[in-house]
């Protein structure tokens, strides 16, 4: 990896990094590569991920999309993309980590701070230096009303933060992600379980593809240097496990138990990936008058859809009803999307719900609302809440004068439900030894989940 290179919405860079090795013209090459390939791009989702840069020394441009940014990495070496991905998606962690949303104007305004983490994430010959937003903190300071007060009256923060604690300075702790002599008022720690379906179904309902991944995301908050002992009571529905530096990988190997010492603040403790192990999994979704089931080594669907949808010369019309198979949870946030196909014209919807209320497009909560993208040709039906085993439809058309409509075959389907985990992995207990006080342990479960439905 080269550097790293932030555009705006426009295509014009906002910051680099320095590419002290490479010619002057080295980053504009690929931001005029990128720039060519959205020009061309009938969408901005239909541009590669890596994109081949020509040249004396030919190279590849990976980019990510975050907010109304774009983060270009090129890439010039014999190299994974996936560890070029990889490495947008740390560095994006720690935007977030420092201002909470990465938007252009966020970055333009604390450009001092974004260039010293770009200079400190990565090293002059491409390889991630610092990464632990633990550490970094120790050496770029967050941005804050102060820090900017005091910069213009000339004070020297960093030194005078120095002088004011008994620490040496950055990594003085023997822990590397861990500062020494954390202090809070009070001691508590947090744990989210945050899981993510993915999965794609035929028009027959069948279940083609699906997985759950997950994440233990924590926020510890306890002084001193714990010792953390997290241990749960099933354990056995996790798979393909990616841990923070901070576990102890032998004592997972011996009792499949989390044993560590926490960083301070957010972080992600452990990645896993969820397959059901029989079908009892299946029997969570089932509810009275279903009866569809999915194969044993899927994860079952938690609704129905069944879509009609009708295409003519003269244009389209469509009729898709979904229905909760949830036992007692609600689905949140629930959007259905559909590609029109260009030229679409004189779109017409109404909603409806299984109780017989009825409504067209706004915002409401009884049938939902429809809203129409024309800039992507999408029609986005979206529901706040889907209490269990209800009932909703949409029924529209529209038409096509330039010639016979092509629709996408699928409709993008996304949700939320809070409080609940499609693993139903549970935390059986949480140790913390180490220091004399007994701190607040939180533990809650989100899901969300990105299904294609085709038809």
């Amino acid at each position: 990896m080269d550097g790293l290179i932030i555009l705006d919405n426009t295509g014009r860079p906002i910051i680099q990094s320095g590419f002290r090795s490479k010619p002057l013209a080295y980053p504009m090459l690929h931001v005029e590569a990128f720039n060519n390939a959205l020009g061309k791009a009938r969408r901005a989702g239909d541009v590669e991920s890596v994109i081949f840069v020509p040249g004396d020394s030919p190279s590849a441009c990976c980019h990510v999309e975050c907010a109304d940014v774009r983060i270009l990495c090129p890439v010039s070496n014999d190299v994974d993309p996936l560890f070029a991905f990889a490495f947008i998606q740390t560095f994006v962690d720690i935007l977030r980590e420092y201002f909470g949303s990465p938007s252009a104007a966020t970055l333009r305004d604390n450009f001092d701070v974004v260039y010293q983490l770009l200079e400190e994430t990565l090293d002059a010959g491409g390889q991630p230096l610092t990464t632990s937003p633990n550490a970094l903190r120790d050496i770029v300071l967050p941005p804050s009303l102060l820090s900017k007060l005091l910069s213009v009256a000339g004070a020297n923060l960093t030194s005078t933060i120095n002088s004011g604690t008994s620490i040496g300075g950055p990594f003085s702790s023997p822990i590397p992600w861990r500062k020494a002599g954390v202090r809070h008022a009070r001691d508590e720690i947090y744990f989210d379980m945050v899981e993510v379906l993915s999965a794609i179904v035929n028009k027959h309902g069948t279940t083609l593809n699906s997985s759950v991944w997950g994440k233990i995301e924590t926020n510890s908050k306890l002084s001193g240097t714990p010792d953390c002992l997290l241990t749960f009571t099933n354990p056995h529905v996790l798979t393909d496990m990616a841990f923070h530096p901070c576990v102890r990988l032998q004592r997972w190997k011996r009792d499949s138990s989390l044993s560590f010492v926490p960083p301070d603040g957010h972080f992600t403790l452990a990645e896993y990936r969820y397959t059901p192990s029989s079908t009892a999994t299946t029997a969570r979704f089932m509810t009275a008058g279903t009866t569809t089931i999915a194969a044993k080594e899927n994860i079952p669907i938690p609704f129905v859809l069944k879509p009609a949808v009708e295409v003519t010369d003269a244009g389209v019309s469509f009729d898709l009803k979904l229905t909760s198979r949830m036992p007692s949870q609600t689905m949140e946030s629930l959007s259905v999307e559909m590609y029109l196909g260009d030229g679409a014209t004189g779109v017409k919807c109404l909603t409806s719900r299984g109780d017989g209320a009825s409504g067209g497009s706004g915002v409401g909560s009884l049938t939902g609302s429809w809203t129409l993208d024309t800039k992507k040709m999408v029609v986005r039906w979206e529901i706040p809440q889907v209490p269990p085993s209800s009932v909703w439809s949409i029924r529209g058309s529209y038409t096509c004068p330039s010639g016979v409509p092509r629709p996408a075959h699928a409709v993008q389907i996304a949700f939320e439900v809070a409080s609940y985990t499609f693993s139903a992995l549970k935390v059986d207990q949480l140790k913390v030894t180490g220091e004399n006080y007994k701190p607040y342990k939180g533990v809650r479960g989100r899901s969300s989940a990105k299904i294609e439905w085709r038809w």
